[in-house]
């Protein structure tokens, strides 16, 4: 698997990364088993940037994934996990909280130190508390050598602008996710050539923008508006016409883009996370990605709102 840098930071992480979200039973019940195959078959196809977070099945996420990383050398792959966000109504960055976060993170994952930490989704909190009190206590971490590059996500471009004006001389890297896709290239247009400037690294998640662009039935939880899904529906379908996989398409152009440190994706099925390996080393058909592009040209880069008010 091809790499790339994560900025400033030293470390190198895959084009596709291993989004570990799915092992916590976000999406449908899972078995040990498929934790642990799920886990290796990413290591061994070189998607060896492993991303999770407490938030991910409120805690099973880091102890599925601790499991399935028994037994595999800690220099075979690197670990990102995140703090802050504990529910869907639980948030909490307090300095008092941070260091705990990682204890219990460490102690689920089976390791002394992660690879990178993200302060996560901080659109849902005032965001001072993040310079002022959050930043801080990370920064003491990474100090004792606990982590190795700190961060933080969010979704709306507001407010990584707002955090960046009071933090960007001091993280390594951040988290977008739905952000660089067929439909929404949002992050790169808008805030990369100022991340690029102080070499802080890009992770970007979500390529298939919460199943918009695969070929699943959407889930009553999408947030897109409806014009996007519609567009959606279409290029699947124009895809699909021409004998290809929408999510092929998809996953080959925002792992293409050379400013983005690696794309993370999540499944706790070995199938697909052997297939998105194998499409990577398919060319992408340029004629279809145009006219795909087409589609999406009236609803690019619609979104939705999320957090509070005052940060979209």
């Amino acid at each position: 698997m091809k790499t790339r840098p994560l900025g400033k930071t030293g470390i190198d992480l895959p084009i596709l990364s291993f989004g570990a979200s799915s092992l916590g039973a976000e999406f449908r019940s899972i078995t040990l088993e498929e934790a642990m195959l799920s886990t290796k078959t990413a290591i061994d196809l070189g998607m060896n940037f492993i991303d999770t977070s407490p938030f991910y099945g409120r805690g099973m996420s880091e102890i599925m994934l601790g499991l399935g990383l028994k037994g595999i050398p800690r220099d075979n792959y690197l670990l990102g996990s995140k703090l802050g966000r504990y529910s869907d109504i639980h948030f909490d960055f307090s300095a008092r909280r941070v260091e705990e976060s990682l204890h219990v993170s460490l102690q689920r994952l089976g390791t002394d130190h992660l690879d990178v930490l993200l302060l996560h989704d901080v659109e849902f909190v005032p965001l001072q508390q993040i310079w002022e009190e959050t930043l801080p206590a990370v920064l003491k971490l990474k100090q004792q050598g606990k982590v190795r590059a700190i961060g933080f996500s969010c979704y709306p471009l507001k407010t990584f602008n707002t955090v960046l004006d009071h933090v960007e001389n001091d993280i390594d890297c951040v988290l977008s996710y739905n952000r660089y896709t067929l439909q929404n290239t949002s992050f790169v247009d808008d805030l990369l050539s100022r991340l690029e400037a102080k070499n802080i690294g890009v992770i970007n998640a979500g390529p298939f923008s919460a199943r918009l662009l695969t070929n699943a039935p959407l889930p009553d939880w999408l947030k897109e508006p409806e014009e996007v899904k519609a567009a959606a529906r279409a290029a699947a379908k124009l895809c699909a016409d021409r004998g290809v996989d929408i999510a092929q398409l998809a996953i080959q152009f925002s792992c293409e883009h050379p400013g983005l440190a690696t794309t993370i994706a999540g499944s706790a099925n070995p199938a697909n996370i052997r297939k998105w390996a194998e499409w990577l080393e398919q060319p992408i058909d340029r004629a279809l990605l145009a006219d795909v592009l087409a589609i999406f040209a009236p609803v690019k880069n619609l979104g939705h709102l999320e957090g509070l008010p005052e940060n979209n």
